[in-house]
């Protein structure tokens, strides 16, 4: 594993690290993760950003040695946005503030964004016990995975790992919409639009300790990410998400007329209306849609380019502007 002293050679030649840590009610854990990040990664500047916590967590963190914010809108989502904003770096280590992830992994994560000239490296979790990672939990990263690979293309094992390592330019360039936990969904899409290369390493996860409680649920947050899958099919893909639509009205408005045709062959009469107009209405429909496809399609193309071009203004780690 890489040493401390090599990221430590990093800040040297001029690149700042900073670690961010988004946080609600984690007074239990979060002094123990400063200190545990900020001996793992010497040099880097650690920000904790307190989402309205009720307990201790922010004086915790700051007498730890970190650089609280405030963040008032709720949701972890927002709370990326505004990190994202405010601080300024290099190379950003994004982790949750439960003890759950490895520290000591930090400095492999960011040698290998480093090293490859990576835009994101996602630590991918491998629990060491059988508590640490519910079964439900387990099962909706999975699909919620799988089901973005299916959409975009390529995906990640662990979509929705709390433990990243990012470079700058990914950073300005990501135009954070999520508010919640959906927001691990919107970073892997961000990074899947624009090609970025990425990675994964597989990094320990461990059990909350104890006193410690998941802000995650497993239903309604995993109906949130989904229906985030689906707004993200919306914008980024508009053609394929509206072909769809058009396929089905045409299949419907085709099966609707073929009785009506035959008829019509049959007796050269249409006895049956309401459906030959339900028939042409689903037609028009169908053709409704593809148009607002092939029109979105034109401009998310657009906005696309523009995020690229963002994202290229912007020199990779390690390279002079």
């Amino acid at each position: 594993m890489t040493s401390p002293a090599r990221i430590a050679l990093s800040a040297d030649a001029g690149l700042r690290v900073a670690v961010v840590v988004p946080c609600h009610n984690e007074a239990a854990t979060i002094a123990k993760v400063v200190r545990d990040f900020a001996t793992a990664l010497p040099g880097a500047a650690v920000h904790v950003f307190d989402n309205n916590s009720r307990d201790a967590t922010a004086a915790q963190a700051r007498a730890a040695g970190a650089h609280v914010h405030a963040v008032g809108l709720q949701g972890k989502g927002n709370v990326v946005r505004r990190a994202f904003a405010d601080v300024e770096a290099d190379i950003y280590v994004m982790v949750d503030g439960d003890d759950t992830y490895d520290a000591s992994a930090a400095p492999l994560l960011v040698e290998r964004l480093l090293n490859e000239g990576l835009d994101m490296v996602v630590g991918a979790r491998r629990d060491q016990a059988q508590a640490a990672y519910r079964p439900g939990h387990r099962f909706g990263n999975v699909l919620l995975t799988r089901c973005a690979g299916l959409l975009f293309g390529r995906s990640f094992d662990d979509m929705l790992s709390g433990y990243r390592v990012f470079s700058r330019r990914y950073v300005k360039s990501f135009a954070a919409h999520a508010q919640g936990f959906e927001t691990e969904t919107e970073l892997a899409v961000h990074a899947l639009q624009l090609r970025m290369p990425v990675a994964e390493v597989a990094t320990a996860y461990g059990v909350r300790p104890e006193g410690s409680q998941s802000k995650l649920n497993t239903w309604r947050d995993g109906w949130r990410i989904l229906m985030t899958i689906a707004k993200l099919f919306k914008a980024e893909r508009p053609l394929l998400f509206f072909s769809v639509g058009f396929v089905a009205c045409v299949l419907a408005s085709l099966g609707l007329a073929v009785p009506l045709l035959e008829t019509y062959v049959q007796t050269g009469l249409v006895p049956r209306f309401p459906t030959a107009i339900l028939c042409v209405a689903l037609m028009l429909l169908g053709f409704l849609l593809l148009a607002c496809g092939l029109v979105l399609d034109t401009v998310t193309r657009g906005r696309i380019e523009a995020k690229h071009l963002a994202y290229l203004s912007i020199p990779r780690p390690g390279t002079r502007a």
